[in-house]
């Protein structure tokens, strides 16, 4: 029989928790309560505050004793991102459900996203309706708008809280047989600018009998591949498009870290990298961008979505940070340079056409790459040309035939 875990501040939501349990239990689930708040539950749990507490080596007394709700919450909230993955592993529980404001929500969802993807993580939260990336981060945390507080029971919430739970059930009672054949399996990373490329090159990949799967760069996209790749799920990385690198640098609302460019060199995955979008940042409403960017090139791609040429010292400094990234790897490394273009609007007669900027990208490359560590291939073709797509993708087949015959 199937266990669900039903995790959160059973001190003052216990009524809330004890519905959702009575209703899973009447499908036929077994449950496992995890309390994570700060004082006695008011109904008793399978797992205690303090164990999730020592989990880190805290006391929840002397947690409790200081009055510190958000210290409080802080040391919870790790001892369940550490509680959580360990409680799976030993096979305790086989989805996880929770019910929370915006405390509750920041106590249970680093253990969630702690958890496989696929595993089933059900959010019901007051914060659900508004942005929750700071919540389900690169997790596959479904989140449930609560619609009213979640306190007491109610003709409302107790129809929120029963289809949350009836949810979690469908989702552990009914399987599916998976019929997609098992092929090797490639990240590739696209922007609206660099489709055509990608494109091709997923087709051609495709039909030499690998399966690619494609991550919008939009800074969840690069960070959710780059953990995908830590956690092993690829044999090669396809990474055209390496544009969140500009929002990073230079304060756009697509960042995708500090850390995106490095996961497939330090986990030794074949990689072929490529500088695709390189020639925007983005932003928002054009009357969202900051005031210090006035006088800028911009371009509006859409009513809600504005591009910003990046200058001659923006491409110096990311020719700079990609050499740097890409000279530390530990695996296969191929750098591809589109001398004509970066972009579907870096061309000739398009609004982000800019030879110099591009230049000065290439020209970094070139003398900071180490070559004995990255194969440096240059072509005389624009990025969404159809030979530099299929080039890229044959490069990456050699890589990945290398690294499986050694």
């Amino acid at each position: 029989m199937k266990t669900i875990a039903i995790a959160g501040t059973f001190d003052s939501k216990g009524k809330e928790f004890t519905y959702i349990k009575e209703v899973l239990e009447n499908l036929g689930l077994n449950t496992l309560t995890i309390h994570c708040g700060v004082f006695e539950p008011t109904v008793e749990t399978d797992i205690s505050n303090a164990t999730v507490a020592r989990e880190i080596g805290e006391n929840i007394d002397e947690i409790a004793a200081k009055k510190d709700r958000a210290l409080a919450t802080e040391i919870l909230s790790k001892g369940m991102e550490k509680l959580i993955p360990r409680l799976y592993s030993e096979g305790k529980f086989h989805g996880i459900i929770s019910l929370g404001g915006s405390g509750g929500t920041s106590l249970v969802t680093p253990g969630m996203r702690a958890l496989p993807v696929g595993l089933p993580k059900v959010m019901v939260s007051t914060v659900a309706s508004g942005n929750v990336q700071q919540y389900v981060g690169t997790s596959d945390i479904i989140m449930i708008p609560s619609i009213v507080d979640v306190s007491g029971l109610n003709s409302i919430s107790t129809k929120i809280f029963t289809n949350a739970a009836l949810a979690i059930a469908g989702m552990l009672k009914f399987e599916h047989e998976e019929k997609i054949e098992k092929k090797p399996l490639v990240a590739a990373t696209m922007f609206g600018v660099t489709t055509p490329c990608v494109d091709v090159a997923r087709e051609y990949l495709e039909k030499e009998g690998y399966e690619v799967l494609v991550f919008h760069a939009t800074g969840t996209g690069g960070k959710t591949m780059e953990r995908l790749i830590e956690n092993g799920f690829f044999d090669g990385v396809l990474d055209l498009t390496t544009t969140e690198l500009c929002d990073e640098l230079v304060g756009g609302v697509l960042s995708a870290g500090a850390n995106r460019l490095e996961m497939a060199g330090k986990c030794k995955v074949p990689q072929v990298v490529s500088v695709g979008a390189m020639d925007m940042v983005n932003f928002g409403p054009i009357d969202t961008v900051p005031k210090k960017f006035t006088g800028r090139k911009f371009y509006k791609h859409n009513p809600t979505v504005t591009l910003m040429r990046t200058t001659v010292e923006e491409n110096k400094k990311l020719g700079e940070i990609i050499s740097k990234k890409l000279n530390n790897t530990e695996g296969p490394t191929v750098l591809m340079l589109p001398l004509k273009g970066v972009s579907m609007i870096d061309v000739e007669d398009q609004p982000f056409y800019g030879p110099e900027e591009d230049q000065v990208l290439f020209d970094t490359l070139r003398k900071n790459i180490d070559e004995d560590k990255v194969e440096l291939v240059e072509m005389d073709l624009d990025i969404n040309d159809r030979k530099f797509a299929l080039e890229a993708a044959r490069k990456l087949m050699d890589l990945m035939d290398a690294n499986k015959n050694k």
